[in-house]
């Protein structure tokens, strides 16, 4: 059984690290001190388009797998964002993969691309 990394998931750690690099300890430290969420830094993943790496691309997402999703955050809780970081992320990633598996296309196309360019997240209450 293999468990190396693919070049296109290696690709996938090293852009996740680098936009991580623009949000350092000091960032989250102060997040945590004051609370609030991370809105920055999840526009900048979703400029970037990674809110849509599970997302098939005919909805605006890149077509990726849970698999490279998780690579994903996994870079991202290395970043010294930890929990923090990931959170504000996971739910918009993961959270929709039962409207893509088992959606109409109606929810699909309503429910995906205000997602995955930011202009929603899905929050628990």
């Amino acid at each position: 059984m293999e468990f190396s990394l693919t070049p296109e998931q290696e690709r996938i750690r090293e852009a996740a690290a680098k936009i991580c690099t623009k949000f350092d300890d000091q960032y989250w430290l102060e997040k945590d001190r004051q609370g609030g969420f991370p809105t920055d830094f999840h526009a900048a993943f979703a400029r970037d388009g990674w809110l849509g790496i599970c997302i098939p691309t005919e909805y605006g997402g890149s077509g990726l797998g849970i698999t490279e999703a998780a690579l994903m955050l996994e870079t991202i809780s290395e970043s010294g964002a930890g929990m923090s970081g990931c959170s504000a992320l996971h739910l918009n990633i993961f959270g929709l993969n039962p409207v893509v598996k088992h959606g109409t296309d109606e929810q699909k196309r309503r429910m995906l691309p205000p997602l995955i360019a930011g202009k929603e997240r899905l929050v628990l209450s």
